[in-house]
């Protein structure tokens, strides 16, 4: 099947535009499908209609008839990802527009492969685009003026993207000579000697995949598990469990829960425990400052966690932990679980890192299959990276999945280019 380029965009408002983008692909030799998302958009000049979108969700074509604008956006996005999993002949993605359309059409990018082209210009790029990413691969493009008909500069940043897109269609990423499996990794900057120590010591075997540990970044992790292309985690850094800019009442609920479900091997430890995140000194909440800071850098200060704090994150992650029916090591460094709980740093405190210990030992209910290992060791120290990596190799199956896959013939983000006659 020939591969095509979707334009995707609500052809109500943006139909010029998008007839450009989508000239400007063919002209570059790309093959495309103009797919029409306007939930009051009855546009005939287009290669898949909103009715057809519509069709893959709740309500089906119904969705067409809402008078909630917001209810409608909402569902025609679900229907959207639903119709690009539907789909086998995308060779990559681009959509422009405002806030609307960059929530209808990310949504439904978030659902492709990470890999496969998927680029978004859009008047809300220059602002916080966390929640139009995702954990996913999306390329944002701020498109300076309003997506509002064409003029001297949305003619140049729209044909910009275009442009980009056939270049990442027309000239995709060989693939390598030889795939390994891979594994997933996570790491902050405290944890680095420990992480690359781990790497160093499975590169030659595992394409060695390493997530920041922020919550985006676990979210890109998780949608690798969930795709499949992991053969296992070693989780070091779990640091992202307690919270992030709020203090320490809330918790990422959701986080293991993509590799409880896959029950794919797991190595985990307590990476950055020690510490909750804050931005600079001036945005610290009042309650939290009489506590124990360390300015990281100056966007980034740390408190350390006390400890009752620690004790309440031990039983939490214990909980998590018993969820856990594939194969689990999880290893407790006894001497500091970041590079400044250390002998001599600043978040130094036995006392804390023991409640923390304790509580995951007495809430975790091991099996043969789900252990929590003590390692006499600080986090970083080379033997306790060379233990991780034995329970890591212990545990992981020989089975080749988890192999990074091409997404065509010609290498990730590979498509069909050709001139259409």
């Amino acid at each position: 099947m020939s591969k095509r380029a979707y334009v995707v965009g609500t052809c109500d408002t943006k139909s010029e535009e998008l007839h450009y983008v989508r000239d400007l692909l063919e002209a570059a030799g790309i093959r495309t499908c103009l797919v029409d998302v306007g939930i009051k958009s009855d546009a005939k000049d287009v290669d898949v209609t909103n009715a057809e979108v519509a069709a893959h969700g709740r309500g089906g074509a119904a969705i067409l008839s809402i008078d909630d604008r917001g209810a409608a956006v909402t569902l025609m996005s679900e229907a959207f990802a639903n119709f690009l999993r539907s789909r086998e002949d995308i060779a990559g993605i681009i959509g422009a527009g405002g806030s609307g359309n960059t929530t209808l059409v990310t949504h439904g990018m978030q659902a492709l492969p990470v890999g496969l082209p998927k680029l978004m210009v859009s008047t809300v790029a220059a602002g916080n685009i966390g929640p139009y990413i995702g954990g996913s691969d999306i390329c944002m493009l701020y498109a300076v003026t309003d997506v509002a008909g064409l003029n001297s500069i949305s003619r140049v940043v729209l044909g910009n993207a275009a442009h980009a897109m056939a270049g990442m269609i027309g000239r995709p990423v060989p693939r390598p000579a030889q795939s390994k499996r891979a594994a997933g990794l996570t790491m902050y900057g405290v944890t680095t000697p420990c992480v690359t120590n781990v790497r160093k010591r499975l590169e030659a075997d595992f394409d060695c995949l390493v997530f920041h540990a922020t919550p985006t970044g676990r979210q890109s992790l998780e949608k690798l598990v969930e795709s499949n292309l992991l053969a296992g985690v070693l989780d070091i850094t779990t640091t992202q469990v307690v919270v992030y800019g709020e203090g320490i009442a809330r918790s990422n609920e959701t986080c293991f829960d993509a590799v409880i479900k896959s029950r794919l091997p797991f190595v985990g430890s307590l990476g950055a425990q020690d510490m909750v995140n804050f931005g600079p000194p001036e945005t610290i909440p009042q309650p939290f400052k009489h506590r124990l800071f360390y300015l990281h850098n100056a966007y980034a200060t740390l408190m350390r966690t006390n400890r009752d704090e620690c004790a309440a994150i031990g039983r939490w992650l214990g909980e998590k932990l018993n969820r856990f029916e594939g194969p689990m090591r999880f290893l407790l460094p006894e001497r500091g679980v970041s590079m400044i709980d250390a002998a001599g740093q600043p978040f130094f405190d036995p006392e804390a890192d023991a409640a923390l210990f304790e509580a995951i030992e007495r809430t975790v209910k091991e099996t043969k299959s789900r252990r929590v290992i003590r390692v006499p060791r600080h986090i970083n120290e080379p033997e306790f990276a060379a233990a991780a990596v034995e329970h890591f190799l212990e545990i992981t199956s020989t089975k080749s999945a988890g192999v990074i896959p091409s997404l065509s013939k010609e290498g990730i983000g590979g498509g069909t280019r050709e001139r259409r006659s």
